[in-house]
């Protein structure tokens, strides 16, 4: 199929409010409230027949799942939309350690390697936009943070690494969205509740924002993606999402890409806003798509009814589509330098995990542990495992894909041979603790 670039005067107003949502497509894994999940999907390739949509959202479970939809996606489209998804850890075999491993690493040839197969990788799953790199910084400057979605807490170090990682998306052929703007601390966590950070706008600025603006700068920033918090010095009655004083910060910085929200089925901003006017609150906000959680069609109906009350104007709108339009121009002129993964690079991305190893003991404790002593390992997992009387994990129930007990028992038996190793729960029962103490008085160390 030819694919053409869409003019901004042939769109009709129904098309333009597609223009503005990231249509999503997602497995259903119960019941979903409003649709299943084959006719939500048959809905957005619907809209794309008629050029009536900006941007789809394929997360990687719904590749797990149904591995043909953005091919059905490619199919359905005779014009360059753009297909999102996320991938702070990496994609396919290409995986690091939550996104902090990059930060901890702290090597920028490596960030750049990470962001270089992370976008070839994506492109050849079909993805031409990827929502990296995460520019959130942690609390506190420790090199391993709590805050594991963070590259780190030094926003030079952050500048430097996210950099380097957007050069990697670039040349391996992907439009680049940093997250979660504008950063900022808090004590909620906006999916389940709303949330406010007490910076003010020079704080914001000068600590918050740095990394953005050296991307900016360098023209290394696509879009940005707007979080769901309330700055209260800065505009107290709304979340970043639905403030303009907010998005009109960054723009002020001479960021010119788009703007997508955040998911907008967070308890953060529904408990406010609810379903329907929210959408059209995140578009007059500055916001060039609107990133439902649910169903297409109940998006577009709300999108539709927010422009017919009057809510979303036609001024509005038609920057927000020039500003779509404009990013899927770059995703149709992008010509990568690199198509193919070498061994070299798989050596390098091999080297963030192996780099960003961390470890802390007590004072006076060594983290060097012999192979040939006897050391007894306890290890904690969820109370959902299963685990038999001798401490064995049988069932990994870890759904995320990084940590399986019953693979890092083996490992361990393996490398230390004179050695136990016992798994209790993370909330466990007398039992466990009796039998831990007790299998522990054999072993030179625990």
């Amino acid at each position: 199929m030819e694919i053409k670039e869409l003019k901004f005067e042939d769109l009709s107003t129904e098309q333009k409010l597609g223009m503005v949502m990231a249509g999503i497509i997602r497995p259903i894994r119960c019941e979903d409230k409003y649709e299943s999940f084959d006719v939500n999907l048959n809905f957005v390739l619907d809209l794309i027949r008629k050029h009536s949509l900006g941007a789809v959202w394929v997360p990687m479970g719904t590749l797990d799942d149904y591995p043909d939809i953005v091919d059905r996606v490619r199919e359905a489209a005779d014009y360059p939309i753009l297909i999102f998804t996320d991938a702070e850890s990496g994609l396919g075999e290409h995986k690091i350690g939550r996104h902090n491993a990059l930060g901890i690493a702290g090597d920028e040839e490596l960030a750049y390697t990470f962001g270089k197969l992370t976008a070839i990788t994506a492109r050849k799953m079909g993805y031409n936009v990827v929502c990296d790199p995460v520019l959130d910084l942690a609390n506190g400057w420790a090199p391993c943070s709590a805050n594991n979605r963070s590259i780190g807490g030094d926003k030079h170090t952050v500048a430097r690494i996210a950099a380097s990682e957007a050069r990697g998306l670039h040349d391996g052929g992907v439009l680049t969205v940093a997250k979660h703007y504008p950063g900022g601390s808090s004590e909620f966590d906006p999916h389940m509740a709303p949330c406010a950070s007490h910076q003010t706008y020079e704080e914001l600025v000068d600590y918050y924002l740095y990394p953005y603006r050296k991307l900016i700068d360098e023209g290394l920033l696509d879009g940005i993606m707007t979080g769901h918090k309330t700055f209260d010095k800065i505009d107290p009655d709304h979340p970043t999402s639905v403030s303009r004083k907010m998005t009109d910060i960054i723009r002020g910085l001479g960021f010119d890409g788009f703007m997508v929200t955040d998911a907008l089925d967070m308890m953060g901003l529904k408990a406010k806003f609810g379903d329907t006017n929210v959408k059209g609150l995140c578009v007059m906000a500055g916001n060039e798509f609107i990133l439902p959680w649910f169903s297409a069609r109940r998006a577009y109906a709300d999108l539709t009814e927010c422009y017919k009350n009057g809510m979303i104007t036609d001024d509005r709108l038609d920057e927000a589509v020039k500003r779509v339009l404009a990013a899927q121009h770059k995703v149709f002129t992008m010509k990568p330098k690199f198509t193919e993964i070498t061994e070299e690079d798989k050596e390098k991305f091999d080297r963030i995990n192996k780099n960003s190893i961390y470890a802390r003991t007590d004072e006076g404790l060594s983290t060097s542990i012999s192979k040939d002593g006897k050391h007894f390992f306890v290890m904690i997992v969820k109370n959902d495992s299963d685990i038999r009387d001798d401490g064995k994990v049988t069932v990994d129930t870890f759904t995320q894909g990084w940590y399986f007990p019953a693979k890092i028992t083996r490992k361990l038996e393996a490398t230390f041979p004179n050695s136990a190793v016992r798994a209790i729960y993370e909330f466990p029962t007398p039992n466990q603790n009796m039998d831990v103490l007790q299998d522990s008085l054999g072993y030179d160390d625990v």
